[in-house]
Formats: structure tokens, C-alpha cells, sequence
């Protein structure tokens, strides 16, 4: 997770991660909709879901860059946001899904 608001106008973060096949592409960008679905979150847009090479998924504040792998080391995007802080995601084999907006538990 690169944090981008103090360089972009866009967004706030770029979540950065691949898979080793587009089917695992295509199945990380549909728990990433899902996952916001769930926690009252909206989509604002998907791009490349059809190819799953390199799918963007805006969420306004976040936009999530999810890659094939040998994308991920040719266009090496880490390396363009090279002076972006880094935020460590604590991940987890049963994570705990987020909560809606305005809940008081906090995101995880």
C-alpha cells in the first residue's frame, strides 16, 4: 500500500499487488468488490477485469493496481512512487471483514 495523497490528485493510496495467472487476478479483484460491497463502499471503476493482466479498481480513495506478475515487474509502478510512504497490511488466512462505513469498529 503506497500512501499517493500528498502527490495525487486522484487518490489516496494505491493498493499494489499480483497474482500468478489472470484467473488469480480476476479472483483478487472480485474480493476486492466484494469486500467493499460489504462494507457500503462503493466501486466507482473497474478497468482490464476482461484481459486480467492489469486491473484497476477505483474506490475513490484507494485504487487498487492488480497484476499479472510479470506486469507487475515490467511496469514496476512501486519504483515511479519511489518517495511514497510504504503502509504495511497486516493479512491474515481468515481476515475479519470490514464494517460499514460510519461503524464504530474500526477498518481492517
Amino acid at each position: 500500500m503506497l500512501e499517493v495523497k500528498s502527490t495525487s490528485d486522484v487518490t489516496d493510496y494505491f493498493l499494489v499487488c499480483s497474482a500468478n495467472s489472470d484467473r488469480g487476478v480476476k479472483t483478487i479483484v472480485e474480493n476486492i468488490e466484494q469486500t467493499l460491497k460489504d462494507a457500503g463502499q462503493k466501486v466507482i471503476g473497474v478497468e482490464g477485469f476482461k484481459e486480467g493482466k492489469w486491473v484497476l479498481v477505483d474506490s475513490a480513495d484507494v485504487v487498487a493496481h492488480v497484476f499479472y506478475e510479470p506486469l507487475r515487474e515490467f511496469y514496476d509502478i512501486e519504483s515511479l512512487w519511489i518517495d511514497a510512504p510504504r503502509l504495511n497490511l497486516d493479512f491474515k488466512d481468515n481476515p475479519t471483514p470490514l464494517k460499514p462505513k460510519g461503524s464504530q469498529e474500526t477498518y481492517r
